[in-house]
């Protein structure tokens, strides 16, 4: 195989369902990869899947299938998602339940799991972020480890048409067709490194086409709501064009392949994947055409011998309270409200163990401190939102901080209005390292 192009059809669970349409349709891809989980996202998950064993994978995974199944089906596609999240096994009865609707047969449709290691976790382990054992963060909700490209490898080995994952390192989505179709070793470090290069490129989707590059004035992009999401039009050597459809809204340029190079990257020259630990510091990124950019020069090295894990817990409720105000004035009497709502929580012994008072747009971001200092802001403004939200161990006092907000109405400043309040329980992550033999994965074929 002398090249192969793989799209990127998502880039959070949320993502648009239109661009990958416009991939399958337009794109001339052989692969097509939806990256939709994130740390909160499984943990959410796993307890969707708590109250209902059928449930726990993406939401919008039916919507996505019943937009691209056919037509990747008919062009000889290859469906790579970690949309299982939590449940991959009922991800794969669902897809096999599209493809029987729509007349679809010879689908071959292939499960990664082994990511949950819950019931085998270490509760003395040390999380990373503070060093406090697991034990000590209170209701565990879930325990998913980042698993590497191996197993999606080993599915697309077995002639699978789509690949449903759990927990998978985004770039390992990617890395791992082109660990199959070029048949590269799994210690060839620096081809893996390449190979998640390009991985990290295409994980985020829309973002290495222009949006959250988008800046108007500063740094513009064109036809924003019709972005395409890009592809990867990649090498045996690891080097790689990435591109997008022709036509499509957005742009791939040298700029938005390095702002996407250095993403959520801590250490560009030792970024830890379950693959390899990849080295973006030589990489070359040139433009060779509009929407053409040339990436080659990623290195790697020996991959760790441990692997991380995403530690789901219950860390109690947060209670939220909004109202706007607006006219002469609104600054002032926005201040006012939330003063009231201050002294009402410590009249009415509301315990929480954080509390926030903002006006939106004023400086609930970087706080007064900073705002005030902001010489353009304007200082009479002609209205303000006012925020107050606080963190609390029940459910009762969390509702307690948006009741006091709704009664400004008749009992705040004057003019208040548009009020909201909300109460959610928070689903907090940690992190903690295990052991590579602690974790097994699984590969199961359904065919439909």
């Amino acid at each position: 195989m002398n090249k192969i192009r793989i799209g990127s059809g998502a880039g959070y669970s949320g993502d648009r369902i239109e661009p990958a349409i416009e991939l399958a349709e337009k794109g001339d891809i052989r692969y097509l990869v939806f990256e939709c989980l994130a740390e909160r996202t499984i943990a959410l998950a796993q307890q969707a899947k708590l109250k209902d064993a059928s449930k726990g994978y993406d939401p919008l995974l039916t919507e996505r299938m019943e937009a691209v199944l056919g037509i990747c089906h008919k062009k000889g596609i290859c469906i790579i998602t970690n949309m299982g999240a939590a449940n991959p096994e009922s991800a794969a009865a669902k897809v096999a339940e599209i493809a029987q609707a729509r007349g679809i047969t010879g689908l071959k449709i292939a499960t990664v799991t082994g990511d949950d290691i819950l019931a085998k976790l270490d509760k003395n382990a040390p999380t990373m972020e503070t060093g406090v054992p697991v034990s000590s963060l209170g209701t565990l909700v879930s325990a998913n480890v980042y698993m590497g490209a191996a197993p999606i490898v080993e599915a697309l080995r077995s002639g699978a048409d789509v690949i449903i994952t759990g927990r998978v390192a985004d770039p390992s989505l990617f890395l791992a067709p082109l660990i199959h179709e070029f048949g590269w070793s799994m210690d060839d470090w620096d081809l893996l490194g390449k190979g998640t290069l390009i991985g990290h490129l295409l994980e985020c989707a829309g973002q290495v086409t222009g949006g959250y590059f988008a800046d108007p004035g500063m740094k513009d992009v064109s036809d924003l709501a019709r972005l395409g999401f890009p592809i990867a039009e990649v090498f045996p050597d690891g080097s790689a064009l990435i591109t997008k459809v022709v036509g499509s809204g957005g742009v791939i340029s040298a700029r938005t392949c390095k702002e996407q190079l250095l993403y959520e990257i801590h250490n560009p020259a030792c970024y830890l994947t379950p693959d390899v630990v990849a080295d973006f510091s030589s990489v070359t990124i040139e433009e060779v055409g509009p929407d053409r950019v040339l990436v080659d020069g990623g290195k790697g090295h020996p991959r760790t011998d441990t692997l991380k894990v995403s530690v789901g817990y219950l860390d109690g409720y947060i209670g939220e309270g909004q109202i706007s105000y607006a006219g002469i004035g609104a600054a002032r009497r926005g201040r006012f409200a939330l003063e009231i709502v201050r002294e009402r929580l410590n009249l009415c012994g509301v315990r929480a163990s954080e509390l926030r008072f903002d006006l939106i747009g004023l400086d609930s971001i970087h706080g007064a401190s900073i705002s005030n200092r902001a010489n353009y802001f304007r200082t009479n403004p002609y209205e303000v939102r006012a925020r107050v939200a606080g963190r609390t161990a029940n459910a009762f006092d969390a509702a307690r901080i948006g009741n006091e907000v709704e009664t400004l109405y008749t009992n705040g400043p004057a003019g208040g209005g548009g009020a909201v309040k909300s109460v959610r329980e928070v689903v907090a992550v940690a992190s903690v390292l295990v052991p590579r033999y602690v974790v097994a994965p699984q590969i199961n074929i359904l065919e439909k």
